[in-house]
């Protein structure tokens, strides 16, 4: 971490890799909020893209008054790269896939300097705007996509928050140790790790409901997309509850149960006709059809429950990212437990 002393003010660390046009969104609207800062202010974008859009990132760097840096693959590397060029003693991160409005320093400002040593950080809610495909509609249901990102409205205080709103004291941040420079995969549990160990040395990360970011809604524009995320999701919750052991709780993975079904199924099936062979795929409907009754929402006609099954079971892949990596890790006691509900959820 550095040595030098920050000066009073916010700096803003947004990783990227591609992304081009949503980045530049993002700091078309980091513009707007530091034109409105009473405290200065300034944007650090750390990149690794390949060179024609790392020409582009710069070229919207200089326009916008950004100062671009380039940066190591890893996600958790790349912001604290970030804030070891920062010239200010308050961070916030935000992420190049959303757009922030313009109050959000004066909003994270007022409650960092307003607020005791004891709160290390400040979170607020990010919303994933609405499109018209369907794919975005089916994923509106899904909490493992939204709730993480919405939580920061409805609690006073979290043990983590997402890194699209989250400012904290640099020297907390520099405290506990920053973000992991490696982890399971490139990018993922990087914000759940910082602000667990935050939590645990006794700094507290209070909420602002009203300082809301927008998420871009590529984040779930195709059922494939959502797929990918959700199984990078649940990857990272395996590797996050190695390093946070003591935050590991009981959870039911789909396909832990679906890989003992399977099993029983085949050590029956010369018994059944090989008709046993197909409890594990009906134990993963099954259990699909059970979480799409619990799914945030109030829709219940035949269209919104087709949809609640459709995400249900997109869902699934958050299972199968935690079953894998449990396995990858060595970690037998992955398959049956999973982190610990946030704060209050």
């Amino acid at each position: 971490m550095s040595t030098v002393v920050p000066q009073r003010g916010m700096s803003v660390v947004v990783p990227v890799k591609g992304r081009v046009p949503l980045m530049r969104a993002q700091l078309a609207s980091l513009r707007a909020a530091m034109d409105s800062s009473s405290e200065p202010t300034e944007v650090v974008v750390v990149d690794d893209s390949a060179p024609a859009d790392a020409a582009d990132h710069q070229a919207n760097c200089r326009e916008f008054g950004a100062r671009y840096v380039t940066g190591p693959r890893h996600v958790g590397a790349k912001r604290n790269l970030g804030v070891e060029r920062a010239k200010y003693d308050l961070i916030l991160f935000t992420d190049s896939d959303c757009r922030v409005p313009p109050d959000i320093f004066e909003r994270h400002v007022k409650t960092l300097r307003g607020a005791d040593a004891s709160v290390g950080g400040v979170a607020g809610p990010t919303f994933v705007e609405h499109c018209r495909a369907p794919a975005n509609r089916i994923m509106r249901w899904s909490k493992l996509i939204n709730d993480d990102l919405e939580r920061p409205q409805r609690c006073a205080t979290v043990t983590w928050a997402t890194t699209t709103n989250l400012a904290v004291r640099r020297k907390v941040f520099e405290e506990v140790g920053g973000f992991p420079s490696e982890s399971l995969d490139i990018v993922g549990g990087e914000d759940c790790d910082l602000g667990l160990k935050m939590s645990d040395a006794g700094y507290k990360i209070v909420c602002d409901p009203a300082a809301v970011v927008v998420h871009d809604h590529a984040i779930s524009d195709s059922l494939a997309t959502a797929g990918r995320r959700l199984y990078g999701y649940g990857r990272s919750e395996q590797w996050v509850c190695t390093v946070h052991p003591r935050h590991r709780g009981p959870a039911v993975n789909a396909f832990t149960v679906a890989a003992a079904a399977a099993a029983v199924g085949l050590a029956l099936a010369p018994r059944t006709g090989g008709r046993s062979l197909l409890a594990g795929p009906v134990s993963l409907a099954l259990l699909a059809g059970l979480r799409a009754r619990r799914l945030r929402g109030a829709d219940r006609s035949a269209g919104g429950a087709a949809e609640r099954f459709a995400c249900a079971s997109v869902d699934l892949m958050f299972d199968l990212g935690g079953f894998v990596a449990a396995l990858e890790l060595r970690r037998p006691s992955g398959l049956f437990t999973g982190l610990r509900p946030a704060d209050g959820d």
